[in-house]
């Protein structure tokens, strides 16, 4: 099933100069790239990312950590298409928590911070990267961060093999 979903480069991702190498994981991997843009967000913008339902899930406490996280620099964000994309862009990142994400995945390779670490520093974990959890919050992400005239559809070397 071709699928679309929602990847940001994070903060701390951008300010790595780590943007390069993180799209090519996601191209390397025959995944297409149909919107991409830079974006220094506000806060009330960062509210309509992370939702009421964060706090509800983690606390509201996690919750300002992360808007305030967010929005200290710019974001990459892209739209991204291929099979199974969801699934498939999820385990190109690796798990949230980047001390458990498995060598080989982008929060493995480099990030290392811990929900502890972070909690006893009371920052957000700097973790790179979000992915989209499921299509229920890609579509709704999607549109939250691209106007659809941001979208763009083409043919790759890869949807010769898919198609």
């Amino acid at each position: 099933m071709i699928e679309k979903t929602l990847v940001l480069i994070k903060p701390d991702g951008v300010q790595r100069c780590i943007v390069g190498r993180i799209i090519k994981r996601f191209e390397d991997a025959g995944l297409k790239m149909i919107g991409l843009k830079m974006q220094w967000i506000d806060k009330e913008f960062a509210k309509k990312h992370y939702t009421e339902d964060i706090a509800v899930r983690r606390g509201e406490k996690v919750r300002e950590l992360l808007l305030d996280f967010i929005s200290e620099g710019p974001v990459v964000a892209i739209c991204i298409e291929g099979v199974n994309a969801i699934e498939n862009v999820r385990k190109i990142t690796g798990t949230t928590e980047p001390r458990g994400a498995s060598p080989g995945t982008i929060r493995g390779d480099f990030a290392h911070v811990s929900f502890s670490y972070a909690d006893n520093k009371e920052m957000a974990v700097k973790n790179i990267i979000h992915a989209s959890a499921d299509k229920k919050d890609a579509e709704s992400e999607i549109k939250l961060w691209f106007k659809s005239e941001e979208l763009h559809s083409y043919k790759t070397v890869h949807d010769t093999f898919i198609l």
